[in-house]
């Protein structure tokens, strides 16, 4: 560890609170996970790049953002930078907040949460996660609709994720 001489000393009290090492069960369970992490990053990717696909042809949404898309404005850096576009993306549906309170209950495979890096699909609006602690008018100040929807591709059959996001969408009255 390196840094400010106050930073160091919390991490060594921390580390003399807790041990060196983490427990055994914790380090299999990181160790077994490895073997697998590419696997599961490649489906994760390709998946958010059939659903940012899927997403930019629909009537209700508003924009996708994601790097994959030839459409993103930043596409040819994240083409360069990158081997891959991710599995988070995110998009604004038409109708803003209200579209997002009626479109979420109705997603049967994507869970509603704030933490978005699991291997199952999670999904949350950032007005109530990520950005919960800005105004309104500090959102729209920063780019970020009401109505937008952050979504982490998880592994699941690419199928049944557009399905969901298809029978939900349909629910949407604008």
């Amino acid at each position: 560890v390196c840094g400010a001489e106050s930073l160091v000393k919390d991490i060594y009290h921390y580390r003399e609170i807790n041990g060196a090492t983490m427990d055994p069960m914790a380090a299999y369970l990181i160790l077994r996970g490895m073997k697998t992490l590419r696997l599961r990053v490649e489906k994760q990717q390709e998946n958010a790049m059939k659903v940012a696909q899927f997403l930019e042809m629909h009537e209700k949404v508003e924009h996708v953002y994601y790097p994959g898309l030839t459409t993103h404005t930043n596409h040819d850096i994240a083409k360069k930078q990158m081997k891959g576009f991710g599995g988070m993306l995110s998009f604004a549906l038409k109708g803003e907040l209200e579209a997002v309170r009626q479109f979420l209950p109705k997603l049967e495979y994507a869970h509603r949460a704030a933490n978005l890096g699991a291997v199952e699909t999670t999904v949350g609006p950032a007005r109530t996660t990520s950005h919960v602690e800005n105004t309104p008018e500090e959102r729209a100040a920063l780019g970020i609709p009401e109505g937008l929807v952050r979504y982490s591709a998880g592994i699941e059959d690419i199928d049944d994720l557009l399905h969901d996001l298809k029978q939900a969408l349909d629910e949407i009255k604008l």
